[in-house]
């Protein structure tokens, strides 16, 4: 297993910005953005193993893995809270 799958990485529209969002919650602040959904996944996979690699090459331990942790519904409560 990669080390990037313990990041969840999402991709969602957003009205807002006329665009697809990628962000990893818990890795890094912001993220990626473009018209193609599936080319903002590409891309915002390719962010979390830079980042990974640049926590590697700074010898900073790399934040929690945030995948299995039903983040899904952590951020479904959040809302209707």
């Amino acid at each position: 297993m990669k080390e990037s799958a313990r990041y969840v990485k999402i991709v969602e529209w957003s009205g807002d910005d006329g665009c697809y969002v990628g962000s990893c919650p818990g890795l890094f602040l912001g993220g990626c953005h473009g018209t193609d959904e599936r080319a903002v996944f590409a891309e915002l996979c390719e962010i979390v193993e830079e980042t990974i690699d640049l926590y590697r090459a700074d010898g900073k331990p790399l934040p929690p893995a945030t995948a299995g942790r039903d983040l899904a519904s952590k951020l479904l409560e959040q809302d209707v809270a």
